[in-house]
């Protein structure tokens, strides 16, 4: 009893000692959580102010009101560009997760010659800035014809290394045997891949789709330069030139970055835990 009672307190003792080191870390992560939010709190805030409230610094506007949203979705050419990055993203995830998995399975399952070196040459093409690509892909799409054009825009990212890199790590994770007992029972590879191996890899199925989604729903650089019609701008590219048609117009501005955040804070807080979980197993299992 005396050595129970002896260990109560030391723990109560070293509970004493934690605390103030844990209340001093949370604090600063508010802290630092609040400094980080404040600029998107500020674009929404400014988003219900009227012209003539847009350079009052403080959060909550004096007369709240919806009207900037209500212009900004009645322009047509918003929701022009509202859907054309709806459907480069999607498509482009959907690309991703399909190839990029069925490479990676490839590489994480398969025995050929050269298969190392294809991989060490994919994972090359990380070290290239993205900058100095666009001049190699801008004269392809020039030579066949994908300028000003859906394909155009995605066409550089239909595929990616960190996709690929990140699947392979999953797939070799998987046992073998469950791919002996598919071909055992009559499976072909293109079934067992499908039908075994995907399930089986799902955490990392779902942080490529995000990341993937997020990447090119934000993307400016690369569809600014391949599109030239009004029409096939993406969000970013249409909300840039509509900053430089209604310059003076900050809150027109500011409700059309606030329209064009939601979508993307909606599927991180959705999806956020499918996130954590697949980066933190690619580190433990890669």
């Amino acid at each position: 009893m005396a050595e129970l009672s002896a260990n109560g307190y030391e723990l109560a003792a070293n509970r004493k000692r934690i605390r103030p080191g844990v209340i001093l870390t949370w604090t600063l992560l508010l802290l630092g959580g609040l400094l980080m939010i404040t600029p998107l709190l500020y674009m929404f805030s400014t988003s219900l102010k009227s012209a003539g409230q847009v350079y009052d610094l403080r959060l909550i506007p004096l007369a709240p009101s919806f009207d900037n949203y209500i212009k900004v979705l009645s322009d047509g050419r918003f929701m022009r560009w509202f859907g054309n990055s709806t459907l480069v993203a999607t498509t482009v995830t959907l690309s991703n997760v399909f190839f990029d998995s069925l490479v990676g399975y490839t590489l994480a399952k398969f025995e050929f010659r050269g298969r190392y070196f294809i991989f060490l040459a994919i994972l090359s093409t990380l070290m290239i800035p993205t900058e100095m690509l666009v001049i190699p892909w801008y004269l392809m799409s020039s030579q066949l014809g994908w300028l000003d054009s859906y394909w155009g825009i995605m066409f550089p990212g239909m595929m990616t290394a960190f996709g690929t890199f990140l699947m392979k790590q999953f797939f070799e994770t998987v046992p073998d045997d469950f791919l002996e007992a598919a071909r055992i029972d009559g499976l072909n590879e293109f079934e067992i891949w499908w039908k075994v191996a995907m399930p089986l890899v799902t955490p990392a199925l779902s942080a490529l789709a995000i990341f993937t989604f997020l990447g090119n729903w934000t993307a400016f650089f690369w569809p600014l330069i391949v599109t030239t019609s009004k029409e096939l701008y993406t969000l970013p590219v249409g909300l840039s030139s509509f900053a430089v048609e209604q310059s003076i117009q900050w809150e027109m501005i500011m409700t059309g970055a606030a329209l064009a955040t939601i979508p993307t804070l909606v599927v991180f807080l959705v999806l956020q835990r499918f996130i954590v979980r697949g980066v933190m197993l690619a580190g433990l299992k890669g």
